[in-house]
């Protein structure tokens, strides 16, 4: 391998900061080193996770060299994670042979020093070669040494953007597995824009994925000009790999959160010291949707927090509703993300439905556009719930149907700025609004079997298409003169090739 800049190299060559296209196309290029990107993820992102991690203490480190003139202060002190001799990304690329083997021993020292990275940087296997070959885990570690990803160069916020950028792209390849850990960043906007959190505030994401709500409420924090200090995020995630990724997003946003990993409905981790459930003011969530197997951990739940009722075994949404409202505060808001067929399926879910609508807890639901997700084509729709309404809008809820403004894309579709502005202005306004919002009174809903489906009480106005006649036949024409063109063609290639007379 090629030799590693030294800093002072790095400060003649790389002065610039990089901008977050530019940041954005680098790693995309890094991902295309392999034939399937979305499969190799977990390597891609622990090798940018590690490059960052060594080029902010070696820039940390020089500085503390210049101002104490003390080689030990400048190793260990003041750095919030410390990279052992020989534990370096210059060390790695001296490495001719076995490169895997030698990278997994240098991360499990980095993890051994700091503990908070145990866990995170130091469980994916960078020696299997049948399933990342040798000369292609060189090939990302030359591409990774092109550049500096220390603060001089690269933002935290910069990199932590340019990060969920590449966990998009993966989310795009993967498909259905994309859903998993990855929910739209236009939809987050619009969850985390209409709860508001605010300084001082606790919040939680039950099924955090790769942890995009708590970063918005953070970013949202920090766009309102409050201080991001005063709120403490919780996560808790299932799937290994994503709670990896998740820790990784919150360090290289610089974010202070606690992310455990776990399941939330059947052992969720965040607890009091009397061992009751932990409440928080803002719960937010993408929950798998329609999630099975569920129903015997809600039958021997010891935290009673199925109350309204038992989920049916083929869908979880409500067991995950329900665990929303049992970790809210009782002057909390919480927002889920879930599938429509939530909203009017009959059976155990009306019953819990009917309940949770009675206690007045639902605050607005919002129909969104077909084909935003990665994992379904098929619409969701947000549910707002608030356990201390304002007198005005007790016994109501608000339905606000945005499921045809929206930008369509190639494969997908996607929320506009102007769309996600309106949801958010509409529920605030809490008023009827001609074939968007409908303020209903509860009595409606009862009358409607608990029905909360939305094109039920606003169906949007679709704006009929003036037809341009003259414009319309002269298509017609034009179309019809390339028929004859192309046909007048094909019996010229026929004649020649004497297949007609």
């Amino acid at each position: 391998m090629s030799k590693q800049p030294t800093l002072e190299e790095w400060e003649i060559t790389e002065k610039e900061k990089l901008s977050l296209h530019d940041l954005e196309q680098f790693l995309w290029k890094a991902a295309n080193i392999l034939r399937k990107p979305s499969e190799y993820k977990d390597y891609i992102l622990a090798l940018l996770f590690y490059k960052r991690l060594d080029d902010v203490y070696l820039e940390e480190y020089k500085k503390l060299l210049k101002e104490y003139e003390d080689e030990e202060i400048a190793k260990e002190k003041f750095h919030r994670f410390v990279i052992p001799d020989g534990c370096h990304w210059s060390d790695i690329r001296k490495i001719s042979v076995n490169v895997g083997e030698k990278l997994n021993e240098v991360l499990e020292k980095i993890a051994k020093r700091n503990p908070e990275l145990d866990g995170v940087i130091n469980r994916i296997d960078f020696n299997d070669k049948q399933r990342l070959p040798e000369h292609k885990l060189v090939q990302l570690i030359e591409h990774f040494s092109k550049i500096n990803l220390g603060n001089g160069k690269v933002e935290p916020d910069v990199l932590g953007r340019a990060y969920e950028y590449l966990i998009k792209q993966f989310a795009l390849e993967s498909g259905k597995k994309g859903g998993e850990f990855y929910t739209p960043k236009e939809v987050v906007r619009v969850l985390v824009e209409i709860l508001s959190p605010d300084e001082g505030y606790e919040i939680c994401d039950p099924a955090c994925g790769s942890g995009g709500m708590l970063i918005e409420s953070f970013y949202y924090l920090k766009r309102k000009g409050k201080d991001t200090k005063k709120i403490l995020l919780y996560g808790q995630e299932i799937d290994f790999t994503t709670w990896m990724i998740a820790k990784m997003n919150m360090i290289l946003h610089n974010i202070e959160a606690e992310i455990i990993l776990g399941d939330s409905l059947a052992d969720p981790r965040f607890l009091e010291e009397d061992g009751s459930l932990k409440k928080f003011d803002i719960v937010l969530t993408n929950p798998p949707w329609n999630q099975k197997g569920y129903r015997a951990i809600a039958e021997t739940d010891k935290f009673r927090r199925f109350v309204f009722g038992i989920a049916p075994e083929n869908s979880a949404d409500w067991a995950w509703i329900q665990h929303l409202l049992a970790i809210l505060r009782d002057d909390g808001r919480g927002g889920i993300v879930l599938d429509m067929g939530s909203l009017f399926r009959g059976g155990a879910e009306k019953e819990i439905r009917k309940k949770i609508i009675e206690k007045d807890w639902i605050e607005c639901v919002i129909a969104l556009p077909e084909k935003l997700f990665y994992n379904t084509g098929a619409p969701g729709c947000l549910i707002i719930f608030n356990k201390n309404k304002p007198e005005e809008r007790k016994g109501k809820i608000l339905f606000i149907n945005a499921s045809i403004e929206y930008e369509e894309l190639r494969n997908m579709n996607r929320l506009r700025d102007q769309d996600i502005e309106k949801i958010v202005k509409a529920y605030f306004d809490f008023k009827d609004g001609d074939g968007y919002s409908r303020v209903v009174d509860i009595k409606e809903i009862r009358e409607n079997d608990y029905n909360l489906n939305v094109s039920l009480y606003v169906a949007p106005i679709v704006e009929e298409e003036e037809v341009d006649i003259p414009k319309v036949w002269q298509k017609i024409e034009e179309k019809e003169k390339e028929r004859e063109k192309v046909l007048g063609e094909i019996k010229g290639y026929l004649e020649e090739l004497k297949l007609m007379e």
